[in-house]
């Protein structure tokens, strides 16, 4: 299908941008396109005015802060995939990259976007949440950042108000012996997360669990922080019964999704194995 049609606006700066989302009510942010496009061919989305973000270079980019890294909202998927830098340092946020899509996908998909955009069933999602990532948001009053664990906040919405544009995502440091893995069973038409599980586990000198952090998508309305996961790991020994047993837990407390390749019930016996599966390959990843 054609979309509804649209003015097309191309600024080459942050403010521009900002000024017209400001004076342009009716109108979307276009990153990589791969969400919004197919959604206004489908005239699901009909907005009046499209504002590209492509031009804006300052947006494109992966380096260190610090001991952080810092994520620029404009690398593509394969950017994130293939960085030394985040293979190094946030291995898990690459290995959920490299899972998204085909590689045209990941070749002009943006990590902004897909953050933004905010899919129930989307990879990154788990990913941040479990690095404890924080994302920042640029307005015309200045820059403010959210926690990763409070950014997504329902159905394809997020802490962002209006008039903000995503700009970075920074990751912190890992701690001393940890490890992570993340791991999804993809739809077979799509490729997206029926269920996505990040797991990140950090342990002792004894071989203990000393913190966990499990992120998982596709399960509910949002990405989740497995709460009663981490709380059964801590100060555990890692073996199979006692993992598998946590996992038990891996949808406690929240509203499951359920559609037609996946009911409620067969979800959360996935996130359930998934979590399992997760948490035993980050915990044999720990150096």
């Amino acid at each position: 299908m054609i979309p509804a049609q649209f003015e097309y606006h191309r600024p080459e700066t942050v403010a521009e941008a900002l000024q017209l989302l400001q004076r342009l009510p009716d109108a979307r942010l276009l990153a990589g396109g791969h969400s919004l496009l197919p959604m206004m061919k489908l005239r699901l989305a009909t907005p009046a005015h499209l504002i590209d973000l492509g031009r804006i270079g300052d947006l494109r980019y992966i380096r260190e802060e610090g001991a952080a890294v810092a994520i620029g909202a404009l690398a593509t998927h394969w950017m994130v995939e293939s960085s030394p830098l985040v293979r190094q340092k946030a291995p898990v946020l690459a290995e959920a990259a490299g899972r998204i899509g085909d590689i045209q996908v990941r070749n002009l998909g943006t990590i902004g976007g897909s953050l933004a955009h905010a899919d129930p069933a989307a990879d990154y999602p788990a990913a941040v949440v479990a690095l404890e990532a924080e994302i920042a948001a640029e307005g015309l009053g200045g820059r403010r950042t959210v926690k990763a664990t409070e950014f997504f906040t329902g159905l394809f919405a997020t802490a962002l108000q209006p008039t903000e544009i995503l700009v970075q995502i920074t990751v912190p440091p890992l701690p001393a012996r940890t490890g992570g893995a993340y791991l999804k069973f993809p739809h077979p038409a799509s490729g997206f997360a029926v269920v996505g599980v990040a797991a990140v586990v950090t342990m002792d000198r004894q071989g203990r669990c000393e913190r966990a952090r499990i992120g998982i998508t596709g399960v509910g309305p949002a990405a989740y922080r497995a709460a009663a996961v981490e709380e059964a790991l801590a100060g555990a020994e890692l073996d199979e019964r006692t993992v598998a047993a946590a996992a038990q837990r891996a949808a406690d407390g929240v509203e499951v999704n359920e559609d037609l390749f996946a009911s409620a019930d067969y979800r959360r016996n996935l996130v359930q194995v998934f979590t399992r599966r997760a948490v035993l390959a980050a915990a044999q990843r720990v150096t």
